[in-house]
Protein backbone atom coordinates (compact mmCIF):
# COMPACT_ATOMS: atom_id res chain seq x y z
CA UNK A 1 0.00 0.00 0.00
CA UNK A 2 1.24 3.51 -0.79
CA UNK A 3 0.20 6.03 1.87
CA UNK A 4 0.58 9.79 1.41
CA UNK A 5 0.71 11.67 4.74
CA UNK A 6 -0.27 15.33 4.40
CA UNK A 7 0.52 18.12 6.86
CA UNK A 8 1.32 21.84 6.61
CA UNK A 9 4.52 21.82 8.68
CA UNK A 10 8.17 20.84 8.29
CA UNK A 11 9.48 17.36 9.10
CA UNK A 12 11.38 16.12 10.96
CA UNK A 13 10.66 18.02 14.17
CA UNK A 14 13.96 18.77 15.88
CA UNK A 15 12.48 20.32 19.03
CA UNK A 16 8.81 21.12 19.69
CA UNK A 17 6.25 19.47 17.41
CA UNK A 18 3.98 16.68 18.58
CA UNK A 19 2.09 16.17 15.30
CA UNK A 20 5.31 16.22 13.28
CA UNK A 21 6.86 13.52 15.44
CA UNK A 22 3.72 11.37 15.34
CA UNK A 23 3.53 11.37 11.54
CA UNK A 24 7.27 10.64 11.39
CA UNK A 25 6.94 7.63 13.69
CA UNK A 26 3.84 6.45 11.82
CA UNK A 27 5.57 6.65 8.45
CA UNK A 28 8.68 4.92 9.73
CA UNK A 29 6.65 2.04 11.15
CA UNK A 30 4.52 1.71 8.01
CA UNK A 31 7.73 1.28 5.99
CA UNK A 32 8.97 -1.35 8.47
CA UNK A 33 5.71 -3.19 7.92
CA UNK A 34 6.29 -3.29 4.17
CA UNK A 35 4.30 -0.29 2.95
CA UNK A 36 5.41 2.71 0.88
CA UNK A 37 5.13 6.13 2.52
CA UNK A 38 5.39 9.60 1.03
CA UNK A 39 4.86 12.99 2.64
CA UNK A 40 3.19 16.10 1.24
CA UNK A 41 4.45 18.69 3.71
CA UNK A 42 5.93 22.17 4.06
CA UNK A 43 9.01 23.40 2.23
CA UNK A 44 12.28 22.48 3.92
CA UNK A 45 11.24 18.94 4.86
CA UNK A 46 13.32 15.81 4.37
CA UNK A 47 12.95 12.12 5.15
CA UNK A 48 15.31 9.13 4.69
CA UNK A 49 12.60 6.45 4.46
CA UNK A 50 9.98 8.13 2.23
CA UNK A 51 9.70 10.55 -0.66
CA UNK A 52 8.88 14.15 0.25
CA UNK A 53 6.73 16.49 -1.84
CA UNK A 54 6.28 20.19 -1.09
CA UNK A 55 2.70 21.15 -0.23
CA UNK A 56 1.64 24.26 -2.14
CA UNK A 57 -1.59 25.73 -0.71
CA UNK A 58 -2.06 27.86 -3.84
CA UNK A 59 -2.37 24.85 -6.16
CA UNK A 60 -5.36 22.49 -6.35
CA UNK A 61 -4.75 19.77 -3.80
CA UNK A 62 -5.53 16.78 -6.02
CA UNK A 63 -3.01 17.94 -8.63
CA UNK A 64 -0.29 17.48 -5.99
CA UNK A 65 -1.15 13.86 -5.19
CA UNK A 66 1.04 11.26 -7.00
CA UNK A 67 -0.85 8.75 -9.14
CA UNK A 68 0.72 5.81 -7.30
CA UNK A 69 -0.87 6.76 -3.95
CA UNK A 70 -3.55 4.37 -2.64
CA UNK A 71 -4.76 6.26 0.42
CA UNK A 72 -4.33 9.74 1.90
CA UNK A 73 -3.83 10.54 5.56
CA UNK A 74 -4.66 14.21 6.14
CA UNK A 75 -3.63 16.15 9.23
CA UNK A 76 -4.36 19.59 7.79
CA UNK A 77 -7.16 21.17 5.80
CA UNK A 78 -6.85 21.02 2.00
CA UNK A 79 -8.44 23.25 -0.63
CA UNK A 80 -10.58 20.61 -2.36
CA UNK A 81 -12.16 17.26 -1.58
CA UNK A 82 -9.66 14.45 -2.14
CA UNK A 83 -10.31 12.20 -5.12
CA UNK A 84 -8.51 9.23 -3.57
CA UNK A 85 -9.62 7.34 -0.44
CA UNK A 86 -8.61 9.29 2.66
CA UNK A 87 -8.81 9.67 6.42
CA UNK A 88 -8.46 12.83 8.50
CA UNK A 89 -6.81 12.92 11.93
CA UNK A 90 -7.85 15.83 14.14
CA UNK A 91 -5.02 16.46 16.60
CA UNK A 92 -6.43 19.57 18.29
CA UNK A 93 -9.74 21.06 19.42
CA UNK A 94 -12.26 22.89 17.26
CA UNK A 95 -14.51 24.90 19.57
CA UNK A 96 -17.33 25.35 17.05
CA UNK A 97 -20.42 23.24 16.44
CA UNK A 98 -19.63 22.60 12.79
CA UNK A 99 -19.82 19.32 10.93
CA UNK A 100 -16.46 17.64 10.41
CA UNK A 101 -15.56 15.24 7.64
CA UNK A 102 -17.15 11.80 8.07
CA UNK A 103 -13.70 10.25 7.70
CA UNK A 104 -12.35 12.06 10.75
CA UNK A 105 -10.51 10.13 13.44
CA UNK A 106 -9.55 11.55 16.83
CA UNK A 107 -6.62 10.94 19.20
CA UNK A 108 -8.37 9.68 22.33
CA UNK A 109 -11.74 8.27 23.33
CA UNK A 110 -12.60 11.47 25.20
CA UNK A 111 -11.59 13.56 22.19
CA UNK A 112 -13.83 11.50 19.89
CA UNK A 113 -16.77 11.43 22.29
CA UNK A 114 -16.84 15.21 22.56
CA UNK A 115 -17.58 15.27 18.83
CA UNK A 116 -20.08 12.41 18.90
CA UNK A 117 -17.66 9.88 17.41
CA UNK A 118 -16.15 6.59 18.52
CA UNK A 119 -13.24 6.66 16.06
CA UNK A 120 -9.85 7.32 17.62
CA UNK A 121 -6.23 6.20 17.51
CA UNK A 122 -3.88 7.07 20.35
CA UNK A 123 -0.71 8.96 19.52
CA UNK A 124 2.19 6.64 20.33
CA UNK A 125 5.97 6.74 20.67
CA UNK A 126 8.81 5.28 18.66
CA UNK A 127 10.85 4.21 21.67
CA UNK A 128 14.01 4.12 19.55
CA UNK A 129 14.01 7.92 19.79
CA UNK A 130 14.20 7.81 23.58
CA UNK A 131 16.73 5.14 24.45
CA UNK A 132 16.63 3.01 27.58
CA UNK A 133 15.62 4.99 30.68
CA UNK A 134 17.49 4.74 33.97
CA UNK A 135 14.67 3.93 36.38
CA UNK A 136 16.90 3.60 39.46
CA UNK A 137 18.76 6.92 39.41
CA UNK A 138 18.50 9.62 42.06
CA UNK A 139 16.03 12.36 41.08
CA UNK A 140 15.61 15.78 42.67
CA UNK A 141 13.14 17.83 40.58
CA UNK A 142 9.87 17.64 38.67
CA UNK A 143 9.21 18.97 35.16
CA UNK A 144 6.68 20.79 33.00
CA UNK A 145 6.66 19.85 29.31
CA UNK A 146 4.57 21.91 26.88
CA UNK A 147 4.59 25.15 24.91
CA UNK A 148 4.58 27.48 27.91
CA UNK A 149 3.47 30.43 25.77
CA UNK A 150 0.11 28.68 25.36
CA UNK A 151 -1.90 29.75 28.41
CA UNK A 152 -4.14 26.67 28.48
CA UNK A 153 -1.03 24.64 29.33
CA UNK A 154 -0.84 26.61 32.60
CA UNK A 155 2.87 26.99 33.30
CA UNK A 156 1.94 29.58 35.97
CA UNK A 157 -0.07 26.95 37.82
CA UNK A 158 2.77 24.47 37.58
CA UNK A 159 5.23 27.01 39.02
CA UNK A 160 2.90 27.70 41.97
CA UNK A 161 2.34 24.01 42.69
CA UNK A 162 6.07 23.21 42.63
CA UNK A 163 6.90 26.20 44.84
CA UNK A 164 4.30 25.22 47.46
CA UNK A 165 5.51 21.61 47.37
CA UNK A 166 9.12 22.82 47.81
CA UNK A 167 10.30 20.78 44.82
CA UNK A 168 12.44 22.35 42.06
CA UNK A 169 10.68 22.67 38.70
CA UNK A 170 12.34 22.35 35.29
CA UNK A 171 10.30 23.89 32.45
CA UNK A 172 10.83 22.40 28.98
CA UNK A 173 9.11 24.46 26.30
CA UNK A 174 9.28 27.92 27.82
CA UNK A 175 11.57 30.81 28.71
CA UNK A 176 11.79 33.10 31.74
CA UNK A 177 11.03 36.24 29.72
CA UNK A 178 7.98 35.73 27.50
CA UNK A 179 6.48 38.71 25.67
CA UNK A 180 3.72 36.55 24.16
CA UNK A 181 2.16 36.13 27.59
CA UNK A 182 1.77 39.81 28.41
CA UNK A 183 5.47 40.32 29.12
CA UNK A 184 5.76 37.48 31.62
CA UNK A 185 8.83 37.89 33.82
CA UNK A 186 9.33 34.79 35.94
CA UNK A 187 11.91 35.32 38.68
CA UNK A 188 10.95 32.30 40.79
CA UNK A 189 14.30 30.81 41.94
CA UNK A 190 12.62 27.42 42.32
CA UNK A 191 12.06 27.23 38.54
CA UNK A 192 14.60 26.56 35.81
CA UNK A 193 13.65 27.29 32.18
CA UNK A 194 15.22 25.20 29.42
CA UNK A 195 13.43 26.66 26.37
CA UNK A 196 12.44 24.40 23.48
CA UNK A 197 14.41 21.16 23.72
CA UNK A 198 14.39 17.95 21.73
CA UNK A 199 16.35 14.75 21.26
CA UNK A 200 19.02 13.83 23.78
CA UNK A 201 18.74 17.14 25.64
CA UNK A 202 15.07 16.61 26.41
CA UNK A 203 15.54 12.92 27.18
CA UNK A 204 18.26 13.75 29.71
CA UNK A 205 16.00 16.21 31.56
CA UNK A 206 13.09 13.76 31.63
CA UNK A 207 15.31 10.94 32.85
CA UNK A 208 16.33 13.05 35.84
CA UNK A 209 12.79 14.02 36.86
CA UNK A 210 10.55 12.69 39.62
CA UNK A 211 7.41 13.41 37.60
CA UNK A 212 5.45 15.59 35.19
CA UNK A 213 3.31 18.54 36.28
CA UNK A 214 0.50 18.94 33.71
CA UNK A 215 -2.20 21.28 35.13
CA UNK A 216 -3.88 22.06 31.79
CA UNK A 217 -6.88 24.40 31.63
CA UNK A 218 -8.58 22.90 28.57
CA UNK A 219 -9.82 19.56 27.35
CA UNK A 220 -6.51 18.03 26.31
CA UNK A 221 -7.02 15.96 23.13
CA UNK A 222 -4.12 13.62 23.97
CA UNK A 223 -0.80 15.00 25.20
CA UNK A 224 2.44 13.40 23.90
CA UNK A 225 4.19 14.86 26.96
CA UNK A 226 2.21 12.46 29.14
CA UNK A 227 3.51 9.29 27.57
CA UNK A 228 7.03 10.68 26.99
CA UNK A 229 7.28 11.38 30.71
CA UNK A 230 5.76 8.06 31.77
CA UNK A 231 8.25 6.27 29.51
CA UNK A 232 11.04 7.70 31.68
CA UNK A 233 9.28 6.52 34.84
CA UNK A 234 7.72 9.90 35.64
CA UNK A 235 4.19 9.82 37.14
CA UNK A 236 1.79 12.54 36.01
CA UNK A 237 0.26 15.10 38.39
CA UNK A 238 -2.37 17.06 36.50
CA UNK A 239 -5.91 18.29 36.04
CA UNK A 240 -8.81 15.96 35.11
CA UNK A 241 -9.57 17.47 31.71
CA UNK A 242 -9.96 15.90 28.30
CA UNK A 243 -7.95 12.74 27.76
CA UNK A 244 -6.16 12.82 31.12
CA UNK A 245 -8.88 10.93 32.99
CA UNK A 246 -8.64 8.27 30.29
CA UNK A 247 -4.84 8.08 30.04
CA UNK A 248 -3.72 8.46 33.66
CA UNK A 249 -4.94 5.65 35.94
CA UNK A 250 -4.17 5.96 39.65
CA UNK A 251 -1.14 3.66 39.37
CA UNK A 252 0.75 6.22 37.28
CA UNK A 253 -0.54 9.58 38.48
CA UNK A 254 -3.02 11.80 40.26
CA UNK A 255 -5.61 14.21 38.83
CA UNK A 256 -7.48 17.05 40.49
CA UNK A 257 -8.57 20.61 39.70
CA UNK A 258 -7.81 21.56 43.33
CA UNK A 259 -4.36 23.12 43.65
CA UNK A 260 -3.86 22.04 47.26
CA UNK A 261 -4.50 18.42 46.32
CA UNK A 262 -1.98 18.68 43.49
CA UNK A 263 0.60 20.15 45.88
CA UNK A 264 0.06 17.21 48.25
CA UNK A 265 0.44 14.77 45.34
CA UNK A 266 3.77 16.33 44.36
CA UNK A 267 5.01 16.02 47.95
CA UNK A 268 4.21 12.30 47.79
CA UNK A 269 5.43 11.72 44.25
CA UNK A 270 8.15 9.27 45.34
CA UNK A 271 5.40 6.81 46.28
CA UNK A 272 4.89 5.93 42.61
CA UNK A 273 6.75 3.01 41.03
CA UNK A 274 8.85 4.17 38.07
CA UNK A 275 8.84 0.68 36.57
CA UNK A 276 5.04 0.62 36.55
CA UNK A 277 4.97 3.98 34.73
CA UNK A 278 7.45 2.78 32.11
CA UNK A 279 5.72 -0.55 31.57
CA UNK A 280 2.37 1.20 31.14
CA UNK A 281 3.75 3.00 28.07
CA UNK A 282 5.42 -0.10 26.67
CA UNK A 283 2.18 -2.06 26.98
CA UNK A 284 -0.12 0.57 25.49
CA UNK A 285 1.59 3.40 23.58
CA UNK A 286 4.22 2.12 21.15
CA UNK A 287 4.29 3.08 17.47
CA UNK A 288 3.50 -0.42 16.20
CA UNK A 289 0.14 -0.37 17.98
CA UNK A 290 -0.74 3.04 16.53
CA UNK A 291 0.28 1.95 13.04
CA UNK A 292 -1.81 -1.22 13.06
CA UNK A 293 -4.85 0.81 14.09
CA UNK A 294 -4.33 3.31 11.29
CA UNK A 295 -3.90 0.47 8.80
CA UNK A 296 -7.34 -0.79 9.77
CA UNK A 297 -8.78 2.68 9.07
CA UNK A 298 -7.00 2.84 5.71
CA UNK A 299 -8.51 -0.52 4.76
CA UNK A 300 -11.96 0.73 5.74
CA UNK A 301 -11.91 3.75 3.45
CA UNK A 302 -10.27 1.73 0.66
CA UNK A 303 -13.34 -0.51 0.85
CA UNK A 304 -15.57 2.50 0.30
CA UNK A 305 -16.73 2.87 3.92
CA UNK A 306 -16.79 6.04 6.01
CA UNK A 307 -15.22 6.11 9.46
CA UNK A 308 -18.33 7.72 10.96
CA UNK A 309 -21.95 7.01 10.05
CA UNK A 310 -22.75 10.71 10.53
CA UNK A 311 -20.47 13.73 10.42
CA UNK A 312 -18.79 14.39 13.80
CA UNK A 313 -19.83 17.64 15.45
CA UNK A 314 -18.85 19.21 18.76
CA UNK A 315 -21.60 18.43 21.25
CA UNK A 316 -20.95 21.33 23.61
CA UNK A 317 -19.12 24.55 22.81
CA UNK A 318 -16.84 25.66 25.66
CA UNK A 319 -17.82 29.20 26.62
CA UNK A 320 -15.30 29.72 29.42
CA UNK A 321 -11.77 30.65 28.35
CA UNK A 322 -10.13 28.37 30.92
CA UNK A 323 -11.41 25.36 32.86
CA UNK A 324 -11.46 25.61 36.69
CA UNK A 325 -8.22 25.50 38.67
CA UNK A 326 -7.43 26.60 42.21
CA UNK A 327 -8.25 26.06 45.88
CA UNK A 328 -12.00 26.44 45.38
CA UNK A 329 -12.23 24.44 42.17
CA UNK A 330 -14.49 21.37 42.29
CA UNK A 331 -12.65 18.18 43.12
CA UNK A 332 -12.39 15.35 40.63
CA UNK A 333 -11.73 11.66 41.05
CA UNK A 334 -8.29 10.40 40.15
CA UNK A 335 -7.53 7.97 37.36
CA UNK A 336 -10.25 6.11 35.51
Amino acid sequence: MHILIVNNSVIPALKYGGTERVIWWLGKMLVKMGHTVSYLVAKGSSCPFGKVYELNPDLPFNSQVPDSVDVLHLLTAVNEKPLKPYIVTLQGNINEAIELDRNTSFVSRNHANRYGSDQYVYNCLDVEDYGKPDLNNKRKYIHFLADAAWRVKNVRGAIKIARQASVPLHVIGGVRFNFNMGIRLTFDPNTRFHGMKGGEEKNRILNGSKGLLFPVLWNEPFGIALIESLYFGCPVIGTPYGSLTELIPKEVGFLSSNKDELVAAVKNIDDYDRNVCHRYVMDNFTADKMTLQYLSLYEKVLNGESLNAIAPKLKQVQVEKFLPFGRTAPLASEGF
